[in-house]
């Protein structure tokens, strides 16, 4: 048998796979782990239980002995409440027959696009900092990915000028998330059309995750989230993302779906045909649920968000810690840069001396150096414990 020496299997791995880094936010959740009476402000996870109609509805389904495969492209029931959702919300039509994919998450969404639509060498244009998976589907699908640095200056918000900085002739897609993980900025209507204007004379196409899109709070609430596909310009160059996970505290069900015109939906079905099959039965009965009877759990959660955002950010600028108003999601990404202290400086020696979880702000991007993410999506017992520690710990070092 050959020896490891002799038989190096790391280097037969594939360069896409090889170059791209472990998660920066994983790795310290797994020191947490390891230590006690830790406050986490670091997973992006509701703490919420899924609301009690979508569990009886997954439990019924399984009573009923509806334990096999679905359709391909997800239940036809899920696919028109689906529809009628975004119809309902945003004054977006999908053909539930030709335009929806129902999928395991949004990853599985954000992966199906990303192949169905790079080749290798195309560009896709990625504001930052934002979710740490987004360029590394974008590489695993052969794609060149081009981050387009967003500063607090413009609330972490891209512009249509970021974006047309960066386009050559080998950009195909530019990809946005907003509400934004990690810095809770939205993006507002009139920069949307800005860059719309962009888009249409460069012939982009455009994947939206819009995963957050009824966490919003304060003038964001107020003018209601902007669906990307709304404008009408976007509707037909536009990939939607969206899911149960955050909205219905449904992060473990993996349930999300892609709507797309009908050519890119084509291409997403075929690619999910051969990979996945179908999303769970189970998960997909629990998301029919969520959509048909749990509106009002929706607003309720919204709302002890939107609490625990006041205390956490009101906290964090207490504390000599300059921190961004977010809009959307359940982060605040607070300024660390008066302690001396590099972001992984940061949250290491915050874990370490005061037991609070919280990521580095660079694990998302180059722009997110000097600053921390830090999830409200905690009690608020907890967050005022939390806070408390994060004062005494910047007062230290200020």
């Amino acid at each position: 048998m050959p020896t490891s020496l002799a038989f190096d299997l790391e280097s037969r791995l594939s360069s896409r796979v090889r170059t791209v880094p472990p998660s920066g936010i994983r790795r310290f959740f797994e020191i947490a782990a390891t230590m006690d009476d830790v406050i986490s402000l670091g997973i992006g996870e509701p703490d919420f239980v899924s609301p009690k109609p979508i569990i009886k509805a997954a439990i019924d389904s399984l009573h009923q002995g509806l334990t096999g495969y679905t359709s391909n492209a997800g239940r036809a029931d899920l696919r028109e409440l689906i529809a009628g959702e975004i119809q309902r919300l945003y004054g977006v039509s999908y053909n539930p027959n030709g335009e929806i994919l129902v999928t395991v998450g949004v990853s599985e969404a954000l992966q199906l696009a990303m192949l169905a639509l790079l080749d290798p060498g195309d560009e896709i244009l990625i504001p930052e900092p934002c979710f740490v998976s987004y360029g590394p589907t974008a590489v695993f699908a052969g794609g060149k990915v081009v981050y387009v640095p967003t500063s607090v200056e413009n609330n972490f918000q891209v512009t249509a000028e970021d974006i047309r900085a960066r386009i050559t002739p080998r950009t195909k897609v530019l990809f946005l998330a907003y509400p934004s993980n990690p810095t809770g900025a939205v993006l507002h209507r009139d920069t949307l059309e800005e860059i719309a204007e962009v888009v249409e004379e460069h012939d982009l196409l455009v994947l939206s995750d819009e995963i957050y899109d009824r966490l919003v709070y304060g003038a964001a609430y107020e003018n209601g989230h902007t669906c990307l596909p709304s404008i009408p310009s976007l509707r037909d160059r536009t990939v939607l993302l969206g899911g149960f996970s955050k909205n219905y505290a449904m992060t473990g069900w993996r349930v999300g779906y892609a709507c797309a015109p009908e050519p890119i939906y084509k291409a997403m079905y075929k690619l999910h045909q051969y990979i996945i099959m179908s999303a769970p039965t189970m998960s997909q009965m629990g998301a029919a649920a969520a959509i048909r009877d749990c509106q009002e759990d929706v607003e309720s959660m919204r709302l002890a968000y939107d609490q625990r955002r006041r205390m956490i950010v009101d906290g964090m600028r207490a504390a000599g810690l300059p921190t961004f108003e977010p809009e959307g999601a359940f982060y605040c990404f607070p300024d660390i840069r008066s302690t001396g202290l590099s972001s992984e400086d940061f949250a290491q020696k915050l874990l370490q001396e005061e037991h609070v979880a919280v990521v580095p702000g660079d694990a998302f991007g180059p722009s997110g150096a000097g600053y921390v993410r830090c999830s409200y999506a905690t009690s608020l017992e907890k967050i005022e414990q939390a806070v408390d520690k994060i004062t005494r710990f910047a007062r230290r070092y200020q």
